[in-house]
């Protein structure tokens, strides 16, 4: 017993020192998700057609969001163990290679979702129930993401900027940023979607145009900080006076976050597709599920925001040569992740039945969208362990296992099980997401294995030193 309390319960500077990296971080992803609910509550009571179109566009733009993530967090790994290290001109260095890098990404999206965007709607557009008209769903959809494509931009900058402070232990100034951006996004979103005075009454394109000006001022805040304050941030002295990144950290940074950033990219099509898998079964399922994933994105900031912790406070013990403190903190900390989940979990259960009785939308929506979260609040302890796991190994640089582990797995196991039961059975949308979720037991265990195994406990930042 005490050598199980040694392995996975820290003391009060361990709790600490995790809490001071976790808590902003989750009350900024807690108020924006917060305000995602509000604003998806919002436009759910205009009706289910306008909030089935925000939603399918809402999963086009996770993709794209997901992949800029993937790119910052590929070149993170190094910017945290360089920063770990004290190396300032290294995390220069990871800086400006998620300029270039996100810089692409950027390009690339936004002519796919301009170019391809009625095949993109439409694929998520499938008769199947009573609720919703498919054409309207359409006509919404197209119109939300024509205006949201203008905040892609802003949202990337934030990214590649916020990445950087939290990887060099300013984690403070990026959530004041996400209060001011959701806050100012809640008021517009009040505002611009039901009209107020001469205001006028925009519906979707409100909801879009007051997520555009949100992320316009984030972006603004966090670039104004980070460069007014050089001697707190050292890596921006000089970030712009040339692109120059070493040939052999470029390539190794490539190497690295380029299986993450396919990771990353996979993973999010991949949830795309499981959705797409889902909404064969009628617009109620698509209504329903969207309801589900904004109260469960609400609750789930907890286990998000200690795997970022995670990444950030083992990156840095790595980078520091500190292997085994990296080790102690590792299993503390996924053992403090699942605990916390159960707690959330339980809540989140109680609160299930209640949350779509805000909607106005059908019976059959409500009734979906409550068995849903019950099941996702359920499993949260699993989502929790699967999360840090996942970043525990990423901090030691092993994306390749990663890449196997997270986006492969889902492919192989996940999506060929949802598109064979709503495609070639008659179970019922509930149960079939069940399957689904369980699905991922098989992966805990074997992410429970690898961490075991210690696999990911690696200094990069000393082999890429020694290799040049």
């Amino acid at each position: 017993m005490n050598k199980f309390r040694k392995l996975l319960i820290g003391d009060k500077r361990f709790y600490k020192k995790v809490m001071l990296v976790t808590i902003p971080i989750m009350i900024q992803n807690g108020i924006t998700n917060f305000v995602s609910l509000l604003d998806n509550i919002m436009v759910g009571r205009i009706g289910t057609e306008q909030m089935s179109g925000v939603a399918i566009v809402n999963q086009l733009i996770l993709v794209f969001n997901i992949c800029i993530f993937g790119c910052v967090s590929g070149a993170g790994i190094f910017g945290a163990q360089f920063y770990g290290k004290g190396d300032h001109e290294g995390v220069r260095h990871a800086f400006r290679f998620k300029i270039l890098g996100c810089g692409i990404l950027l390009l690339l999206w936004v002519f796919v979702l301009s170019a391809f965007q009625d095949p993109l709607i439409h694929m998520f557009l499938h008769e199947g129930s009573d609720a919703g008209d498919l054409e309207a769903t359409y006509r919404y959809g197209y119109e939300y993401l024509r205006l949201i494509l203008i905040g892609l931009f802003p949202a990337t900058v934030t990214q590649i900027y916020a990445g950087t402070l939290r990887e060099s232990g300013e984690t403070l100034l990026p959530m004041k940023a996400g209060v001011a951006a959701v806050v100012t996004n809640l008021i517009l979103d009040y505002l611009l979607i039901f009209g107020m005075g001469e205001i006028p009454a925009l519906g979707v394109s409100g909801a879009a145009i007051a997520t555009d000006i949100a992320r316009f001022l984030e972006c603004a805040i966090v670039v104004v900080w980070t460069h007014a304050h050089k001697k707190k941030n050292p890596f921006i002295v000089g970030a712009y006076r040339s692109m120059h990144i070493p040939a052999a950290l470029a390539k190794e940074i490539t190497v690295r976050g380029m299986p993450l950033l396919l990771n990353e990219t996979l993973w999010s099509l991949g949830m795309a597709m499981l959705t797409q898998c889902y909404s064969v079964r009628g617009l109620a399922v698509v209504a329903g599920l969207n309801i589900s994933t904004t109260v469960s994105n609400l609750f789930n900031v907890v286990y998000i925001a200690l795997g970022s912790a995670v990444a950030i406070v083992v990156g840095q013990l790595l980078g520091a040569g500190k292997l085994d403190e990296a080790v102690d903190t590792a299993w503390k900390m996924l053992f403090f992740s699942v605990a916390c989940c159960i707690g959330i979990g339980a809540v989140m259960f109680f609160l299930a039945p209640y949350f779509p009785l805000i909607y106005k939308t059908t019976n059959e929506v409500r009734q979906i969208a409550k068995q849903l979260i019950m099941i996702a609040s359920a499993l949260m302890p699993l989502y929790g362990f699967l999360h840090a796991t996942y970043f525990i190994m990423r901090s030691g640089g092993k994306t390749f296992i990663t890449f196997l582990f997270d986006s492969v797995y889902l492919w192989v196991f996940d999506i060929p099980l949802a598109f064979v039961l709503t495609r070639y059975t008659g179970m019922p949308i509930v149960p079939i997401y069940l399957c689904c979720q369980l699905m991922d037991v098989l992966k805990g265990v074997i992410g429970f294995i690898l961490v075991k195994k210690r696999v990911w406990v690696q200094n990069m930042t000393e082999a890429e030193r020694q290799e040049s």
